[in-house]
């Protein structure tokens, strides 16, 4: 059974599901796990002078915010530590980039762009603008809107999902086989909880505004 299908079950204390939409959420889930596969897949296949998108993601947030720690970018990127390390080793193996080490703190890194880096960026100036046209292209102004509100529910409902399945996996695991189902719903309390589902204007435009600030292109 699917991750999304199995999450949305274990709510059925606040959402009763009925089971002429049990195909429609695993259609979901299915579209949704097929389509961030796809991204990645897609993005990893492609490489601008031995760089890996990626790898331009952490040379323009030096541009746009100077130096930075390896991990700072690991939280602000959302990569993992080895991933962010690896990265910044082959940025620094195309002289892309050069780590340094703070005067006052020896023990602090941090990750610069070169001159180099700097011209390779220039050169490829157009690669973030047609990453995104290539995605998005394609929709009209309504559908972009639908979309940017159904991303950010989803990624709220992401903040919860690992705590969530693991919290009602060690209860399932600590319940007898018969009572074990019986015991799913109240685990997914938390989640049960009304959320505010609408925002006044003045708040959407503000979260825009935010995540304009955070965005960092290829």
């Amino acid at each position: 059974m699917s991750s999304l299908f199995c999450c949305l079950t274990a709510r059925r204390g606040a959402h009763r599901i009925d089971t002429r939409e049990t195909g429609t959420l695993e259609e979901l889930d299915w579209l949704f796990r097929k389509m961030v596969r796809k991204f990645v897949k897609e993005r990893d296949k492609i490489t601008i002078e031995g760089i890996t998108l990626p790898g331009l993601m952490i040379l323009n947030k030096i541009v746009r915010d100077g130096e930075q720690r390896l991990s700072d970018l690991a939280e602000e990127l959302d990569f993992t530590s080895g991933a962010i390390t690896a990265l910044c080793d082959k940025l620094e193996e195309k002289h892309f980039a050069v780590r340094n080490r703070k005067p006052e703190d020896r023990r602090t890194v941090l990750l610069d762009i070169t001159a180099q880096g700097r011209a390779m960026l220039d050169r490829h100036k157009n690669i973030g603008p047609s990453s995104i046209d290539v995605l998005f292209g394609g929709f009209t102004a309504e559908e972009l809107d639908v979309q940017k509100q159904t991303y950010r529910r989803m990624i709220d409902n992401l903040e919860r999902l690992s705590e969530t399945i693991l919290s009602l996996a060690k209860d399932n695991a600590e319940q007898p086989d018969n009572v074990g189902s019986r015991q799913q719903q109240p685990q997914a309390a938390e989640m049960d909880k009304p959320q505010a589902q609408t925002q006044t204007q003045a708040q959407i435009q503000t979260q825009s505004q935010q995540e304009k600030r955070n965005f960092i292109s290829y």
